[in-house]
């Protein structure tokens, strides 16, 4: 069955573009010139993914968002636009959109963010009908130090004797990625992606790593063997200096 996707922007000539790209690549796929015909038409259709442009007239990128998240909270979204900046990254980050992308936007690129959004939407959708966390969940689930530090990553959760910690998902995504792959430096603008699902500029990636980074070093204080694991690298990224036991 063909995956449905809308398009979304009030330029035609990117509307056309961005559908037969898809089109294609054998997805079904519908396009509004604007924000409230994306809405409207949203209401009473199956949209698994959405691309939308940012700068629209009338209802931008972000507000279509903030309804679509209402009225199909399982549909995939990825913004694109050619006018990126901290705070509408920040403020996509909070919508928990999937992707966000720059343009110019090679055809490779938007083919690569759909296939990753439809298959984190079958994710989700698995994990909410019951679906044991092993088969959405990819790597080491269970991590125990040598001090006897339990790290559960499927359920977010760290403790050692008396001491518990619960970890919100982008902080348990920033602490596995980091934790399966001890002394390997990332960038800023990896751990975004890999985090939070989009990608931003060289100059935007710290600022939006940093409260994520500074919250996660602080709930790691508790314990020891954890505590200032996570290193900073000048210029560069984030690097996790410790040792683990499957």
């Amino acid at each position: 069955m063909k995956s449905n996707i809308l398009i979304v922007d009030d330029e035609p000539v990117a509307r056309q573009s961005l559908s037969d790209i898809l089109q294609l690549e054998g997805f079904a796929v519908n396009s509004a010139p604007n924000g409230q015909v994306a809405v409207e038409y949203a209401r009473t259709h199956p949209i698994e993914l959405m691309i939308v442009d940012l700068r629209m007239p009338g209802m931008d990128g972000l507000e279509v968002v903030q309804v679509i998240n209402q009225v199909s909270p399982q549909t995939e979204v990825i913004l694109l636009t050619a006018f990126a900046s901290t705070e509408s990254a920040i403020r996509a980050l909070r919508l928990r959109i999937h992707d966000y992308l720059l343009k110019p936007v090679s055809p490779a690129q938007v083919i690569a963010s759909v296939q990753k959004g439809l298959l984190r939407r079958e994710a989700r959708l698995k994990a909410r009908t019951g679906k044991a966390a092993s088969e959405i969940d990819e790597g080491v689930a269970q991590i125990i130090l040598t001090d006897g530090t339990h790290i559960d990553l499927s359920r977010r959760l760290i403790r050692k004797a008396n001491t518990l910690t619960h970890l919100t998902p982008a902080e348990g995504r920033l602490l596995r990625i980091l934790i399966e792959n001890p002394g390997r430096v990332y960038t800023h603008r990896e751990l975004v992606l890999l985090v939070q699902g989009y990608h931003t500029s060289q100059r935007e990636a710290p600022e939006i790593l940093r409260p994520l980074i500074s919250r996660l070093r602080y709930k790691l204080e508790a314990f020891p063997a954890l505590a200032d694991q996570i290193s900073s690298v000048r210029g560069t990224g984030y690097v996790y200096e410790g040792e683990f036991l499957k």
